[in-house]
């Protein structure tokens, strides 16, 4: 049985890793220990928080592979303390968050039992190139080359212009 993509159509083209993100995001998104907030700080800054009361910083990872930051927590049972009830389990955690490109971990502290990880978002520059565009043949009508060009910015359409050698 095959299965229907979202990015199927002809003209979305090189979005298949965008695919991958989202079910990769669909996998790790059914946890929900530790509890944690994504708040945006600023235009450029977010800020991941995560309730990790109990953990010290040496109980603590924090890894980034290709766009996923993943979020780790041990604790080490301390065999020497004899407890007569436990309604706090020491436990340990994975929680992942797939970042979109381009964002950069700036930092992370531990804080009160709150882990907070700081993110920043690049700031997006719009770029508008002209592309030339070649006849396939050595020569057009006449022994006359052309040539024309495309701007490429999402809103212009194609304008040619011929171009005399």
């Amino acid at each position: 049985m095959s299965r229907l993509s979202l990015f199927n159509s002809p003209l979305l083209l090189g979005f298949d890793h965008f695919e991958r993100t989202l079910d990769r995001v669909a996998k790790a998104g059914a946890e929900g220990y530790p509890p944690y907030n994504i708040e945006q700080v600023s235009d450029y800054r977010l800020r991941i928080t995560l309730a990790v009361a109990g953990f010290a910083i040496e109980d603590l990872e924090i890894q980034l592979e290709d766009n996923q930051l993943t979020v780790r927590g041990k604790q080490k049972d301390d065999p020497a303390r004899v407890f007569i009830y436990r309604g706090i389990a020491a436990r340990q955690f994975q929680r992942s968050f797939v970042l979109a490109e381009g964002i950069e971990v700036a930092s992370a502290t531990l804080d009160n039992g709150l882990l907070a990880i700081d993110l920043d978002r690049p700031r997006i520059e719009t770029q508008i190139r002209t592309v030339p565009i070649k006849r396939a043949g050595a020569d057009d009508m006449g022994g006359r080359k052309t040539e024309g060009r495309v701007a490429i910015d999402g809103n212009q359409a194609a304008q040619r212009a011929p171009r005399e050698e």
